[in-house]
């Protein structure tokens, strides 16, 4: 006989326990779910966040597409995000984009602005245009000293490096006080599959509770639905439920949290009670 309580009024199925591996309660420290955002209107959002904010960790504002905006309307948008626990970000190739267009300096003008428009947090990559050392590290110094948080983004969306160069690159991050590092997808996938050896290197020259790792996608030539749903499988099954996953797309937020909880096409890692 299952027992009900007040908590099944409000909670269906409660009977259903979920493995306590699984953070269940933000802000999180692991197990970060990290949402790509292309362009989500604001009552979408708002109704998102209604169904599956507690699932959702971090929202980027993926490429230039904040320039796009109307400001009270990316300020209102911005908002909801931060009332809900959920931190918004810059992807980084907006500013790849303003360091190649503009040079360096206008990275400080491009900083502020992004404090000024809503954004605490900005992320720093070189998926297109690559930077050295160097100015990988002196570019998150700048962007924390204009008053923000950064992600660093490590691997090219074109050219395929090895784990050192890769734990290499994360270090400086961390060293130049970056507070998580993005590890990017086109890096991690070779025909469709993971490529363990490179996966293996960055989980043993890096601590994971840190280290977000991107989804692929159709920008990445030969991705389909099959090869990102395989991805997914693959990392909660590797590292765990609380594995934090990056580039989840907003209708698969509900999928993604079913799958590291065991309620997925992969199913229950172990019995959660014996049966009788």
């Amino acid at each position: 006989m299952v027992r009900t309580s007040s908590r099944s009024r409000t909670v269906p199925f409660a009977f259903v326990e979920l493995p306590r591996a699984r953070s269940q309660a933000k802000p999180r420290a692991t197990g970060l779910t990290m949402v790509a955002d292309f362009g989500l209107p604001y009552r979408y959002t708002k109704d998102l966040i209604r169904m599956a904010g507690p699932y959702i960790d971090l929202f980027k504002i993926a490429v230039g597409t904040s320039r796009l905006y109307d400001l009270p309307y990316l300020r209102k948008k911005l908002a909801l995000l931060k009332r809900n626990r959920i931190r918004p970000f810059i992807g980084g190739q907006f500013q790849e984009y303003v360091f190649a267009t503009y040079g360096v300096k206008a990275l400080r003008k491009f900083l502020l602005e992004a404090k000024r428009v809503g954004f605490d947090v900005v992320e720093i990559s070189d998926n297109c245009v690559p930077l050295t050392p160097r100015e990988r590290r002196e570019q998150i110094r700048l962007a924390i000293d204009c008053g923000l948080a950064v992600f660093g983004e490590v691997g090219s969306k074109d050219m395929k490096n090895d784990a050192r160069l890769l734990v290499s690159q994360a270090e400086d991050c961390f060293a130049a006080g970056a507070e998580l590092v993005l590890v990017e997808a086109a890096e991690l996938i070779a025909n469709g599959k993971p490529k363990m050896k490179l996966i293996d290197g960055l989980r043993k020259g890096l601590d994971m509770s840190r280290v977000l790792i991107e989804l692929p996608g159709p920008w990445i030539p030969g991705v389909t639905l099959a090869v990102v749903e395989d991805m997914k499988k693959f990392l909660v099954r590797e590292f765990g439920p609380d594995v934090n996953i990056a580039n989840v797309m907003p209708h698969d937020i509900m999928e993604t949290e079913a799958l590291r909880v065991g309620l997925g096409v992969v199913g229950p890692k172990t019995k959660l009670r014996n049966r009788r």
